[in-house]
């Protein structure tokens, strides 16, 4: 049991310019999103953040929300929050495995975010893990978004590549022209 693990957290970032969050909540299970909006409103307020709140119908919506909203250029970085609690079929496969896969992407992309959909067995297990005075995950969504956004503004000032580093991700196989004489 992973009980007596210890767990470094960094201290948040700390900005010249207060970053804009938007929290994307997929309220299934309202009371669990509360509390992981929560803790992720105090974190936000702890590195001078602001929070917009926007809610969707279920964490499969969740990425492209954050899609949606990124094109916009309003904000800087997104907030995942949502429960998956296991059932009787594999729909929560489905779920968990696409909804993460979707926000990965889009962090591959560029986008400062942080993952809080909880995946869980069971309601027990959600209510600890959003509650924000145990394991906070709401909280510690938004200081893994807040951390990437002081990693883009610090290797990549005004939105333009470093000289010498390309801004391509490549996910499998050759870029055109790669590897060739």
């Amino acid at each position: 049991m992973a009980s007596n693990t210890s767990h470094h957290e960094l201290p948040l970032p700390q900005f010249d310019t207060a970053p804009r969050l938007l929290a994307v909540i997929a309220p299934y299970y309202k009371d669990i999103a509360d509390d992981m909006l929560t803790g992720a409103r105090a974190t936000a307020e702890a590195a001078g953040a602001t929070l917009d709140v926007i809610e969707v119908p279920g964490a499969l919506e969740i990425p492209t929300a954050v899609a949606l909203a990124a094109e916009s250029g309003r904000y800087d970085g997104f907030v995942a929050i949502g429960c998956v609690i296991r059932g009787e079929t594999t729909h929560y496969d489905t779920v968990c495995n696409d909804s993460s896969r979707g926000l990965t992407l889009l962090g591959l992309q560029g986008i400062c975010l942080g993952n809080g959909i909880l995946t869980v067995e069971n309601y027990e297990q959600a209510a600890r893990r959003a509650d924000p005075t145990d394991m906070n995950k709401g909280g510690g969504a938004a200081a893994a978004a807040l951390h990437l956004i002081a990693l883009k503004r610090r290797f990549r000032p005004g939105g333009t590549p470093k000289p010498g580093h390309p801004d391509v991700i490549r996910l499998a196989g050759e870029l055109e022209g790669q590897g060739k004489a």
